[in-house]
């Protein structure tokens, strides 16, 4: 972590006009952070956590080995009986259950979950975790765009309290800013309310999507897809660049950066050799911007991970994917 406090977000400097040394910089660090790695503890302290939870951070813009502020990535552990403190944050979250089952008061309602289901914490909102085991552990992954939120000047977080300040009226609703059908949609993903598709080399299940107009998602999407034993997936490219989780199983991830030639227009030219980066149960996995990418399973079990994506890049006018054909191993076109 940082060595001054959290990182909230970070600034880009060059001593040229260029960023091409920050761009090479970030694309030299090491894309797998294994079950061992946390970058940040949550000493420097975490509104959420309390004396029978814990929280600590794979992916953030305050990691010394500084990969991408468009995601970060931190679990949550609710002891046995235990919960951590309300609290709030203008940030949305997206919690994948890996483990246990519970419940979570969010704005004074309250909402079940288990094992496998996403729970969408919506913008602006008040939630507490609840395990609901007196045996055993809940255990959860956070995707969240945080940094986007604190980009565009949207600060105010932290725990649940009475408001002290002079100067100001009585309550009104806050909601009332927020897009009409926002509380009707789904705050719970569960499997039954997705559906597996077949994809080559395996199958893929969408639980977050610009498409997914039930779920109260708007800025992040996460989907799993399953890689089967001794198969590959496509290889794709996208602009927007990637947090994957394991979830079960091994395999590689091969990476092929693109890099642009700026002439009487913006061309692409794909790297002649890939990365391969070996993965396994417990790794997160980060994929850069405007890279081509395909998972290989050279195993006799499946694969299986859950892939996040900011939505901000489809919204900027990119594709959410391009399908690409490779020939000896090397990406045509």
């Amino acid at each position: 972590m940082a060595k001054e406090g959290r990182v909230f977000v970070r600034g880009m400097t060059s001593q040229t006009y260029g960023l091409s040394g920050f761009r090479n910089t970030q694309l030299e660090l090491n894309r797998v952070r294994s079950e061992s790695i946390v970058t940040d503890d949550a000493t420097v302290g975490h509104s959420g956590d309390s004396e029978e939870s814990r929280t600590w951070w794979k992916i953030g813009p305050g990691d010394d080995e500084f990969l991408t502020q468009t995601l970060q990535v931190h679990f949550v552990e609710l002891f046995p009986g235990g919960s951590n403190h309300g609290h709030g944050h203008q940030n949305e979250a997206l919690f994948y259950i890996l483990e246990g089952k519970g419940y979570e008061i969010h704005d004074d309602k309250r909402y079940d979950w288990e094992k496998g289901d996403l729970v969408v914490v919506h913008n602006d909102s008040v939630h507490r975790h609840f395990n609901a085991s007196d045996t055993e552990r809940a255990l959860c992954i956070i995707f969240k765009a945080k940094s986007q939120w604190m980009f565009l000047g949207m600060i105010q977080q932290g725990r649940s309290a009475p408001f002290e300040k002079e100067g100001f009226g009585p309550r009104i609703d806050w909601g009332q800013v927020w897009i009409d059908d926002v509380e009707s949609r789904k705050k719970v993903v569960k499997p039954s309310d997705t559906k597996w598709e077949d994809v080559p080399g395996g199958r893929i299940r969408v639980m977050s999507s610009p498409e997914r107009t039930d779920v109260r998602a708007f800025s992040v999407d996460v989907y799993e897809q399953e890689v089967r034993a001794n198969s590959e997936s496509e290889a794709h490219w996208h602009m927007a660049d990637e947090v994957v989780y394991v979830l079960s199983g091994s395999g590689k991830s091969l990476q092929w950066q693109v890099e642009a030639e700026i002439a009487e227009k913006y061309y692409a030219h794909v790297a002649n050799t890939q990365k391969a980066f070996d993965i396994r149960q417990g790794d997160v996995l980060y994929i850069p911007q405007n890279t081509i990418h395909q998972y290989v399973n050279t195993s006799n079990e499946p694969l299986v991970f859950l892939s996040a994506q900011n939505r901000m890049f489809k919204l900027l006018g990119y594709k959410d994917e391009i399908h690409v054909k490779l020939d000896n191993g090397q990406p045509v076109f």
